[in-house]
């Protein structure tokens, strides 16, 4: 597939302070794509210059096969940038807003359009300040979208929203996903980003310290599941321990048993060859998630 995003060596240096240290990735058209990491990781940094709102230190990065510093104002007509922190006329309703900020474009989608698109069409003649948070951060991409953008960049879309509307939100991403957009985010919410994207690179102390999908970088710890059952009965932990791709075992005060697999498909096979000393009563198995990914390379967890 072609590249919609090229970034090569990119190095972005404050002072003394490297924010950016020399990184390199692709993002290809059609992609939703995620760079995970806690904050401060270079996160920000980088998908600004990718925008062409910032300059780098070293380093080049091209958008849909152009420059984002020497062709900056062609690439802005074919992005769409939500920022971290956005602010708005605060005596504009929803519909002047829109209108407003398509007038900067040479290509634009009606205001009605993309409220209704958003579920926020009963909202347009009322001003930001009296929207939940939820609905402030669909208006949020709604005006990202007002120039049809083919790629739509996402800093931390769901960073201060409840459970029920960042799952809301996350069903938006898809559904501009599946208009054809590619889309760039990035989080330091883990389920988020396992959830939504095809690729994650993860960042810390402005390097990435590792690119795949979400399930080959499960995958690639030494223990990636745990078996969590309980049994009436007896089961001796020295059996337990010989089952095939058993790692460790323990059983907590209150009876469960808790056994680290490298292949979890093995272990219950195993483990249910043992039902004559024991009837299981119970049987889960937990996969590892991108915190454990980033918590095995960097020894640290990926929020505070």
């Amino acid at each position: 597939m072609t590249d919609a995003i090229r970034v090569e060596n990119l190095i972005k240096k404050f002072g003394s302070l490297v924010a950016v240290d020399d990184i390199s990735f692709s993002v290809e058209q059609g992609e939703i794509f995620g760079i995970l990491g806690p904050n401060g990781a270079g996160k920000t940094t980088t998908l600004e210059i990718i925008e062409g709102l910032q300059h780098p230190t070293g380093g080049r990065t091209t958008v849909l096969g152009m420059d984002s510093q020497k062709e900056s104002l062609a690439v802005k007509e074919r992005i769409g940038v939500q920022l971290q922190a956005s602010a708005y006329f605060e005596h504009l309703t929803l519909t002047e807003i829109l209108d407003l900020f398509g007038r900067f474009y040479s290509k634009r989608i009606s205001s009605r359009e993309l409220l209704e698109r958003v579920g926020l069409l009963d909202k347009a003649k009322s001003t930001v300040s009296k929207l939940s948070g939820g609905q402030r951060q669909r208006f949020t991409i709604a005006a990202t979208l007002i120039n049809d953008p083919e790629v739509v960049f996402l800093d931390e879309p769901t960073a201060g929203l409840d459970p029920q509307a960042r799952r809301n939100l996350w069903e938006f991403i898809q559904a501009i996903h599946r208009d054809g957009c590619t889309v760039v985010l990035t989080t330091h919410y883990m389920e988020e980003a396992q959830f939504l994207c095809r690729r994650v690179a993860i960042m810390d102390q402005a390097k990435i310290v590792a690119m795949d999908t979400p399930a080959n970088l499960i995958r690639s710890l030494p223990v990636p599941y745990e078996i969590r059952f309980t049994a009436n009965g007896a089961l001796e932990q020295r059996d337990l321990e010989e089952l095939d791709g058993a790692q460790s075992v323990h059983r907590d005060e209150d009876g469960l048993w808790r056994l680290a697999s490298s292949d979890s498909a093995k272990t219950v096979g195993a483990l249910m060859s043992l039902g004559q000393n024991g009837e299981l009563t119970h049987l889960e198995v937990v996969s590892a998630n991108l915190e454990d990914v980033f918590l095995s390379i960097t020894g640290r967890h990926l929020r505070d």
